[in-house]
């Protein structure tokens, strides 16, 4: 049976806030499955590194603390099937390490798929369906309330990845990812005060930039858009492993951004 490719998951009516899930999940569809050129042992170990693992949680033990529910957008397909943060034409250096909407190589820059791969398929398949609806999700937030907030949820392994491009920089418990158009300071400065319980916060490093659909991406300031990055040390056995309680205490602290940005505080 195929998997669900994604699930919006309804909250406030008046809730501009579309928490965004897109890299939680481990499931690629038998079909999938064939083209990818790892035995089961090897797969496994590249999902345990690549999954941000209970970011899913994470967004729904937020949701269930807020005063005003926000929506979310949950993707429920591995990154591996396609990555709906990734633009069809990603920019060189993405594709140079074999990562752009389909992955050709592993964190480990080992082969994950036969090359030259046709992305066609896939990016027909899974990659634009999801983009349509995440697309619609934050016009239904735009027509509802006037603005939407996307918050995109991910995580990061404690030490750099062989595929990571920008190695040297910091890596703190909590990484903002901005955007010049989309981020407005207020933004960021409600996360960092919301994050700060949390260990250290920091902004673009390792990881910069956050999700905007296309339709809205630089022309349409009434959608502001935050990347939050947990440092998987903070919150999970690495790599792949359980949660741990320091789940709860980053899910309150996403509760009150999201309340705060939201309205609700």
């Amino acid at each position: 049976m195929t998997p669900r490719s994604f699930d919006l998951l309804p909250g406030a009516a008046d809730s501009p806030v579309l928490l965004h899930v897109p890299h939680a999940a481990r499931a690629i569809p038998d079909d999938v499955r064939t083209g990818i050129v790892l035995d089961d042992a090897a797969l496994a170990r590249e999902l345990d590194h690549i999954t941000d693992a209970h970011t899913d949680t994470l967004a729904e033990q937020a949701a269930a603390l807020t005063g005003q529910r926000p929506w979310r957008f949950v993707n429920r397909l591995s990154r591996l099937v396609v990555d709906p943060e990734r633009f069809p034409d990603e920019r060189e250096e993405m594709l140079a390490v074999g990562m752009g909407a389909v992955y050709t190589r592993t964190t480990h820059r080992e082969p994950l798929r036969p090359e030259p791969a046709d992305a066609g398929p896939l990016v027909g398949r899974y990659f634009e369906p999801y983009a349509e609806a995440m697309t619609r999700a934050v016009a239904e937030r735009l027509a509802a309330t006037g603005r939407a907030v996307v918050i995109d949820v991910h995580s990061y392994p404690t030490k750099p990845l062989p595929y990571e491009l920008h190695q040297d920089g910091p890596r703190p418990a909590v990484c903002l990812g901005t955007d010049p158009f989309h981020t407005p300071p207020e933004l960021t400065e409600a996360a960092r005060a919301a994050f700060a319980r949390c260990g250290d916060v920091g902004l673009d490093s390792p990881f910069s930039g956050t999700y905007v659909p296309l339709a809205h991406y630089g022309v349409d300031r009434r959608v502001s858009a935050l990347m939050v990055e947990i440092r998987r040390d903070a919150y999970m056995t690495e790599p792949g492993g359980p949660a741990g309680p320091d789940l709860e205490q980053l899910a309150a602290a996403l509760a009150e951004l999201v309340d705060t940005v939201g309205g609700a505080a």
